[in-house]
């Protein structure tokens, strides 16, 4: 049995961010022995992904980056571009197997995370902290007991919501036979792709070179496609759209993000808390996720360090989730042209304010200022409409 006073369930981008924060203490603070359970190679260990967001100045894992950018670029449906320097933010691509390496190369020169292989089977409150059962690679058991438990493994199901739509995606990392891509600048939302009936789709350019990008498309809607229809897409948005003329597809990453206004426990015992996207991390009208991570987890990891009780933070304000609400309301009854709607923000508002308020960075009078820019009628229904609409089971995609 292994005892600790911390122990993370789960090495994704919540459980490594976790364990690299109690890892390196600043001097003199105070040391929180933590072990991370992490599932061994299979089904239960996530695919390998790219996480996109955006920071003022160099943050703790800039020497894992892929690529950053400080312009964006949006085309509306009609095809006109908007393009805004983002400064002093730069929005930054960083792949999950890059991460890990970073992360785990600073693991083994501390001594207060140990990191093991096991397949978690339950996690129970008992007196004065929590127990893990798991079993290793072979089958043995495995037990793990903590203070505090911090699990970030996906949730089986969803919780119960008024409104849910999927973020679901494909994405092509593409090199070209010409120099085709403009490095420096993101393709954002690319609203030059068929729409759904409901909801909104679009492509999305990260270039890494003037030869290399990865190319997304990706849809909100109520169900996700098939793999045939993901690559017609593409195909579509690269030859049509993006005239990529010849070019050779490297590897691809598949994806689904619940956008959704339920509401997630962040508590399931005394001592167990959810870190995440398990516990509310992912951004309802936008599927982002890394950045709120990195608030819950830093938030956790120095109340630890200070001896205080470590409830993790809701990763959202009330108002953020509250106007999220309302748009995913417009969005899945109808009443907004999804493409439309972005374009019109993306075209009117400095992008620069609108990624600090997709990240609770603005305040009051801007947000009203940047909710008058949205169509205000087919707000304002969806906004009463919510008052009296019953929270479901998601059915599943």
């Amino acid at each position: 049995m292994l005892d600790a006073e911390v122990a993370i369930v789960g090495a994704g981008a919540a459980g490594l961010s976790l364990a690299h924060r109690l890892a390196r203490p600043a001097p003199g603070a105070r040391r929180v022995p933590t072990v991370l359970v992490d599932a061994p190679p299979g089904p239960l260990r996530p695919p390998g992904r790219t996480w996109c967001f955006w920071e003022e100045g160099p943050g703790p894992y800039d020497a894992a980056l892929t690529a950053s950018w400080r312009r964006l670029r949006v085309h509306t449906p009609a095809g006109r571009p908007a393009q805004d320097d983002i400064a002093p933010l730069t929005y930054k691509m960083l792949r999950s197997d890059d991460f890990e390496r970073l992360v785990a190369r600073d693991l083994a020169r501390g001594g207060d995370v140990r990191r093991i292989e096991a397949t978690v089977e339950t996690v129970d409150g008992i007196t004065d902290g929590a127990e893990i059962r798991a079993r290793d690679d072979r089958g043995r058991p495995v037990t793990v007991r903590a203070r505090w438990v911090f699990d970030s493994r996906p949730l089986g199901s969803l919780p119960t919501a008024r409104t849910t739509l999927l973020q679901h995606f494909q994405g092509w990392f593409v090199r070209t036979g010409e120099p085709v891509f403009d490095p420096g600048t993101v393709e954002l939302m690319d609203f030059r792709v068929p729409q759904p009936e409901r909801g909104l789709a679009f492509g999305y350019v990260l270039p890494t070179g003037p030869r290399e990008a990865l190319v997304e498309y990706t849809e909100f809607s109520g169900a996700v496609l098939s793999r045939s229809a993901y690559d017609l897409a593409l195909r579509r948005y690269a030859d049509d759209v993006l005239r990529l003329g010849d070019f050779e597809i490297t590897s691809t990453e598949t994806g689904v993000i619940p956008m959704t206004d339920a509401r997630f426990a962040r508590r399931s015992a005394p001592s167990v808390f959810r870190i995440g996207a398990a516990g509310g991390a992912t951004r309802p009208s936008t599927g982002y996720t890394f950045s709120a991570v990195q608030r819950q987890t830093r938030a956790v990891a120095d109340a630890l360090r200070a001896g205080r009780h470590p409830m993790p933070p809701p990763a959202h304000s009330a108002r953020s989730r509250a106007m999220d609400a309302v748009m995913l309301r417009a969005l899945d009854s109808g009443r907004v042209d999804g493409a439309a709607f972005f374009a019109r923000l993306f075209t009117r508002v400095p992008m620069e304010r609108l990624l600090r308020f997709l990240d609770g960075g603005t305040r009051l009078h801007e947000d009203l200022s940047l909710g008058l820019r949205t169509p205000v009628l087919p707000m304002l229904r969806s906004a009463a409409e919510l008052s009296w609409l019953p929270r479901r089971p998601f059915p599943g995609p």
